[in-house]
């Protein structure tokens, strides 16, 4: 599997998850336009609002990914982000938690989000905010972001990883309700079970055991990819 495709599914399958986590969020932003279009236009800049900040979260990763690909490390990253994401999907599926220090990056962002809608910031700046949110999810993402070895290559990740998320969450923010609590429930029990997938997915592929697909062979790297 291209690891193109896998950002966009990523964030297409979790998409009812993060429908549950930042779905309350992008309800509470009220547009203040009558005509539907205007409406569809807000909603659509929230979605993007959080693309814009997902990508820029890809490009300073991007950054850490490019040093650990120039110190020859990048099989050493891509089966560390698979043992990080199989930990992380283990801890859901077999119960025991995993703290990993949100609490205050929360209580900031909360303040940030209120501030905003207070002052009755555009669909925009609130979507930019609630990309910044902190996610196990989107650290999901960035994780595989972080394997791809430069900034504009995970920049790439993070907004496919971001646009895979769009149909769903747009759908529901503009009010067809289409996803019902049962099914939501029934996608967030299997997600871990997709992270598990990932993770092991990650650790072939920095194993470079040459198998196609799974885990090609790697070759020496002379420069750092685009």
């Amino acid at each position: 599997m291209s690891i193109w495709y896998l950002a966009f599914f990523t964030g297409f399958f979790g998409s009812v998850h993060c429908l549950g986590m930042c779905g309350p969020l992008a309800f509470a932003v009220p547009s203040r336009h009558s005509g539907w279009w205007m409406v569809l236009f807000d909603k659509l800049s929230y979605q993007f609002g959080r693309i814009i900040s997902y990508s820029l979260l890809g490009i300073l990763i991007g950054f850490v990914g490019q040093q650990l690909w120039m110190s020859g490390l990048q099989q050493f990253v891509s089966v560390v982000s698979g043992l990080l994401i199989l930990v992380a999907g283990a801890s859901r599926i077999l119960k025991f938690r995993t703290s990993i220090g949100t609490e205050n990056g929360i209580g900031i962002f909360n303040r940030a989000f209120t501030y905003a809608l207070k002052h009755k910031a555009n669909h925009l700046i609130t979507g930019m905010l609630n990309g910044l949110l902190p996610c196990g999810f989107v650290y999901l993402a960035l994780a595989g972001a972080v394997t791809v070895g430069s900034p504009v290559g995970a920049m790439n990740y993070m907004a496919l990883f971001g646009l895979g998320t769009l149909p769903l969450m747009l759908v529901a923010t503009f009010g067809f309700g289409m996803v019902g609590p049962i099914f939501r429930r029934k996608i967030n029990q299997a997600v871990p079970y997709l992270m598990v997938c990932l993770g092991l997915w990650f650790i072939l592929r920095g194993a470079s055991l040459d198998l196609p697909y799974l885990s090609p062979k790697v070759a020496p790297q002379t420069e750092v990819c685009n």
